[in-house]
């Protein structure tokens, strides 16, 4: 049986505790001095750092079902932003009559013509019932998608091309204005959850904290699960399907199992990114934001756990650096960044560190 202390190397533990020490003191900092002071940390900078440790959890989810099952999924995008409108149902619901019009309705919906409230939107004033669609939404259309694609036994290139057709679907429903999910402007101009003002800076250290917990105890529910029985039958399926199935393992219940869960975290994902950024729209859908995801896990090291968190960081501490000083040149620069990972370094960042690590030790 695998303990706490198993699931990782010394030195991994120790990169994982020193990351989580300074990720707590973000936002410590925030709070505890004024702006200006040499030790403040800006609240722009936590709401940055919130959203990437979204995406590292979204990457960590991808990773689970590419790097240790060899499902690779295009369509992550849609967990992603499903998550998201379910939490959003609620913060919209969550505005009252503080909106532009003043209405009990959300203002989309008014500036629609809508009457009232659609049926999906029944129930979701409560902060629980959302939460229970956050899992719930990404988690049925994953067991559905994935039970008759395994069991058609689609594999591969096949399978990547069918998970964009369904986010791109997606994406196309969302954006029609009367499918009640506010069309191509998606939810927005948020103002409370749980009855806290949603940007005091108080609610937004308690966001970031919460997805921070919630990211490693994803980290940890993972790196169980992989070095666990099951974890060595998903492998075996990722390193030969036909040979599982020859000594009488089903692969269709593993595959299931890991997708639905990798859909279940990305909807998570997508739930703790709304408050922080402040609005989702069907743009974060698109086949262009799945395929970043791959990237992410592909530069960090897929099957590593570890290495999708950092691909994420990475990647989006660029994006964020390169939008802002050469706004023309990003998609270039990410599209060579992926061919280079490919051509140079198969296994990442982590990989080149550990190759990096056995070279020393040979020396």
């Amino acid at each position: 049986m695998t303990t706490i202390k198993d699931m990782f190397s010394r030195h991994a533990w120790t990169g994982i505790l020193v990351c989580a020490v300074i990720a707590v003191l973000l936002p410590i900092l925030n709070l505890s001095f004024p702006a200006g002071h040499a030790l403040h940390i800006s609240s722009y900078t936590i709401a940055l750092v919130g959203k990437f440790m979204c995406y590292a959890l979204a990457a960590l989810a991808l990773d689970l079902v590419w790097g240790y099952t060899g499902i690779l999924s295009l369509g992550h995008g849609v967990f992603f932003a499903l998550g998201a409108y379910a939490h959003g149902m609620y913060l919209m619901r969550a505005i009252g009559r503080d909106g532009v019009y003043q209405s009990n309705l959300p203002d989309f919906m008014v500036f629609l013509d809508w009457k009232t409230y659609p049926w999906y939107w029944s129930m979701t004033d409560s902060f629980w019932y959302c939460m229970a669609l956050v899992v719930l939404v990404p988690g049925v259309l994953a067991f559905i998608f994935g039970f008759f694609a395994f069991r058609s036994r689609i594999k591969g290139v096949y399978f990547s091309i069918i998970t964009q057709a369904m986010t791109f679907a997606f994406m196309l429903l969302f954006f029609r204005n009367n499918t009640g999910f506010g069309g191509n402007n998606g939810f927005t101009d948020f103002k409370r959850i749980l009855g806290f003002t949603i940007t005091a800076p108080g609610t937004k250290a308690a966001l970031y904290l919460i997805t921070l917990v919630i990211l490693l105890s994803a980290l940890f529910l993972c790196r169980w699960i992989v070095t666990s029985k099951l974890g060595r039958v998903l492998q075996a399926v990722r390193d030969s399907e036909s040979r599982l199935m020859f000594i009488g393992y089903n692969p269709l219940w593993f595959k299931l199992f890991v997708w639905t869960l990798s859909a279940i975290l990305c909807g998570i994902a997508g739930a703790l990114y709304v408050p922080q950024v402040g609005i989702i729209n069907p743009s974060e859908m698109s086949p262009a934001n799945s395929i970043e995801m791959v990237i992410w896990a592909a530069v960090g090291g897929r099957g590593t756990l570890l290495g999708p968190i950092i691909g994420a960081f990475t990647v989006n501490g660029l994006k964020s650096w390169f939008t802002a000083a050469f706004p023309d040149l990003w998609l270039y620069a990410l599209g060579l960044l992926f061919i280079l990972v490919t051509l140079f370094m198969q296994q990442g960042v982590l990989g080149l560190v550990s190759k990096f690590k056995k070279q020393r030790e040979q020396a």
